[in-house]
C-alpha cells in the first residue's frame, strides 16, 4: 500500500529525497576537495594513532609527545585502547577512512538532532547535513580528525532510545562509553541523577532517570576498569593527577578555547583566571543543570538535552571550537520552536569563523586583545550563555507530571 501511494505521489514530491541526497553528496565532495586543497594534516588523528602505538608498544602514555607540534595525551586511558586499531592503516588511508567515517557520523548526528526536535524527514537530514559540514565546529572536527561527532552520536542515541516508560537493557551504555573516552559527557549522567531526585522530591517516580544513570555509571566503570587492567600504570597516572591538569591541553587564553575559562582568560589578560573562573563555572553549572532538569520534568527533552550539552561546554576548562558541534541541534531546536531570528543569529555565529579573525598563535597575542577582538573571540561562549537564558524561559508553564518526556 505504501509503495502504491509513493508511486502515485506528485512527481515533485517523489524527487525531494533524490535531489536532497544529490545536494548532500555534492556538498560533501566539495568539502572533501576543499580540505585536500588546504592540505589538512588531521593532527589530532595522528595523536590518536600515536596513543594507540604507545599502548601496543607498552610505552608511557602520558609522557608521549606526538607530531611536530609535540602534543600530549589528554584523554583517559580507555580512549587509547580504542585507538590501537588506528595503527594498522597507512597514514593516507587512515585519513581517508577518518574523513568518510566523520561524514557518515555527521549524517547520523543530524538525523538524531532532528528526531530530538520532532522532525524525521529524510530530505531534511540530507539538506541540513549538506549545510552543517561547512559550519566551523564541524569543519574543524573533520580537519583535525576529531572524535566529537562520535561522542555526540553516542550521547544522543542513548538519550533517544532511553526514555521514562521505556525499558532498555542497554540504557546508559552510550553515555558511559562517551564519558570513558572524554570526561565532558559525564555531565549528562549528573543531569539524569538530578532529574530523578527532583522527580522524587515532587512526589513523582524518579526511577527511570536514576536507572538510566546507573546504566551509564556501570558502562563507565566497566570501560575504566578494563583500561586499568590493561594499562595499570597509565590509569594510575591519569586518575591521580593528569585528569586535573587542564593546562596540558593547551593555553587557557587560546582563541580556540570557547569555554568560560578561555573567555575570562582573554578578558582578564591572564593565563590562569583561577577563582573568577571557578566561581563563574560553578554558577553556570548550577543554573544550566537547573534549566535542564526543569525542562526535562516539564516534558521538554529537546531543551533539556541542549541545555545540558551547552552547560558542559561552558564549564569545561577547555572547550575547543570543534567541541561545539552541538550547535547543530541547538540551531534546529531554536528554528523549529519559533525562535527563528535567534536561530539565524546563532547559525551566523558558528558559520562565520569569526574567532579566527583575531590575532592568534605561538606568541600568545590573545593576552592583549582589545574590545572588538574580545567580542569576536567570545562568540561561542556568549551564544551558549544566551541560549541557556532563553531555555530558562521554557521552565515556565505547567509541569509535565514528573515523567512525561516529549520531543517538544
Amino acid at each position: 500500500m505504501s509503495a502504491f501511494v509513493t508511486l502515485n505521489a506528485p512527481y515533485g514530491t517523489r524527487l525531494r529525497v533524490p535531489v536532497a541526497l544529490g545536494a548532500c553528496l555534492v556538498s560533501f565532495v566539495a568539502f572533501w576537495t576543499a580540505q585536500r586543497a588546504a592540505h589538512v594534516s588531521m593532527i589530532d588523528l595522528m595523536v590518536y594513532r600515536a596513543e594507540g602505538a604507545a599502548v601496543r608498544a607498552g610505552g608511557d602514555l602520558y609522557a608521549l609527545r606526538a607530531t611536530e607540534a609535540r602534543l600530549p595525551t589528554t584523554y583517559p586511558p580507555f580512549a587509547a585502547l580504542l585507538f590501537t586499531p588506528l595503527t594498522l592503516a597507512q597514514t593516507a588511508l587512515l585519513r581517508t577512512l577518518a574523513t568518510l567515517g566523520n561524514l557518515v557520523l555527521l549524517v547520523v548526528f543530524v538525523r538524531l538532532s532532528l528526531r530530538l526536535v520532532g522532525h524525521t524527514r529524510v530530505e531534511s537530514v540530507c539538506w541540513i547535513a549538506a549545510a552543517a559540514v561547512w559550519c566551523e565546529p564541524v569543519w574543524t572536527t573533520l580537519r583535525y580528525g576529531q572524535v566529537n561527532l562520535l561522542l555526540a552520536v553516542l550521547v544522543l542515541r542513548d538519550l533517544d532510545r532511553c526514555r521514562p516508560g521505556v525499558r532498555d537493557r542497554w540504557a546508559g551504555a552510550g553515555l558511559g562509553l562517551a564519558a570513558a573516552v572524554k570526561l565532558t559527557p559525564a555531565l549528562f549522567v549528573v543531569f539524569l541523577v538530578a532529574t530523578g531526585l527532583a522527580a522524587r522530591l515532587r512526589g513523582g517516580d524518579g526511577e527511570p532517570w536514576l536507572r538510566h544513570a546507573r546504566g551509564a555509571a556501570v558502562a563507565f566503570a566497566a570501560a575504566t576498569l578494563l583500561a586499568a587492567a590493561v594499562l595499570p600504570y597509565d590509569s594510575w597516572r591519569f586518575w591521580s593527577g593528569m585528569a586535573f591538569r587542564a593546562n596540558r591541553a593547551g593555553h587557557a587564553e587560546d582563541t580556540a578555547n570557547q569555554a568560560l575559562r578561555g573567555v575570562l582568560a582573554r578578558l582578564l589578560h591572564t593565563a590562569e583566571p583561577g577563582v573568577c573562573w571557578a566561581l563563574l563555572a560553578a554558577l553556570t553549572a548550577v543554573a544550566g543543570l537547573w534549566v535542564a532538569v526543569t525542562t526535562e520534568l516539564r516534558g521538554r527533552r529537546s531543551w533539556a538535552v541542549a541545555a545540558c550539552a551547552v552547560t558542559a561546554l561552558l564549564i569545561s576548562p577547555v572547550s575547543w571550537s570543534h567541541h561545539w558541534v552541538w550547535c547543530v541541534p541547538v540551531v534546529l531546536l531554536l528554528w523549529t520552536h519559533g525562535h527563528r531570528a535567534v536561530a539565524a543569529g546563532t547559525l551566523a555565529v558558528f558559520c562565520s569563523y569569526a574567532l579566527w579573525w583575531v590575532p592568534h598563535g605561538d606568541a600568545r597575542p590573545e593576552l592583549h586583545q582589545g574590545g572588538a577582538e574580545l567580542t569576536l573571540s567570545a562568540l561561542y561562549g556568549g551564544a551558549g550563555l544566551l541560549f541557556l537564558a532563553l531555555a530558562g524561559q521554557r521552565c515556565r508553564g505547567p509541569a509535565g507530571g514528573g515523567q512525561a518526556v516529549t520531543n517538544e
